[in-house]
């Protein structure tokens, strides 16, 4: 769920392959491990912005300067934040109703991760690191599209946009209660009055989120097509 190295420069090597910790100094009292749940927990409680090298250090009882025996910089921090959360998403589902059906319940399972953890989205679309379970996923999903008969390129891009559109609702969730025209002179925009003034009609048979990725996922992998499964 997020994407290739950039702007960290094409030599940065990646945090999962490099040593555990350094080999200078005294025998670290923490593991990586332990830095990201509490760095995670932190980013859970304060934000993003709460998350620095200091922070995650006093909330281990320790000094920062410690820390950069397990990691170079917040940018490692990030990354093994990113793809620890993504991890979350295990156990993959097994494909019994359809690998259209499948691939939208692993789109209500990335909503869902978003809501448990509203940092990501604000990682998931920066430079960085492909994590192990990162790849797992990405290898799950196109375990799933196996039976859709298209380019890999047209499965890899109908993930990515999977991902950005469930970030969408994410963001309006996280934005619930924010925009409001309660109290709101529409004198001025017919247009509004008028679509207001409409009767709803019945309601649709799937919600916003299941229609959206059924058309989207639909659309992109079989174009043309008005069935799937």
């Amino acid at each position: 769920m997020s994407d290739a190295p950039a702007s960290a420069g094409p030599d940065r090597q990646p945090i999962w392959s490099r040593p555990e910790r350094g080999t200078r100094g005294p025998t670290p009292a923490h593991s990586r491990d332990a830095i990201v749940v509490a760095a995670i927990a932190l980013a859970d409680a304060e934000g993003l912005a709460a998350v620095s090298m200091r922070a995650v250090a006093g909330a281990l009882g320790t000094g920062a300067g410690s820390l950069y025996r397990y990691l170079s910089s917040r940018d490692d921090l990030l990354d093994l934040m990113t793809d620890r959360a993504v991890g979350e998403l295990r156990p993959y589902p097994q494909v019994d109703g359809g690998w259209l059906d499948t691939m939208v319940l692993l789109g209500r399972r990335q909503l869902a991760l978003f809501g448990a953890h509203p940092w990501l989205l604000d990682v998931i679309h920066r430079p960085s690191g492909v994590g192990p379970e990162s790849l797992a996923w990405f290898d799950n999903c196109i375990r799933i599209l196996e039976p859709v008969r298209c380019p890999a390129a047209a499965k890899f891009e109908a993930i990515a946009m999977m991902t950005g559109v469930v970030s969408l609702f994410a963001r309006r969730e996280t934005a619930a209660g924010a925009f409001s025209l309660s109290g709101v002179d529409l004198t001025a925009y017919p247009h509004l009055v008028a679509a207001f003034g409409q009767p709803s009609g019945p309601a649709p048979r799937a919600d916003l989120v299941e229609r959206t990725l059924r058309g989207l996922l639909t659309g992109l992998l079989l174009p043309g097509s008005t069935e799937a499964g």
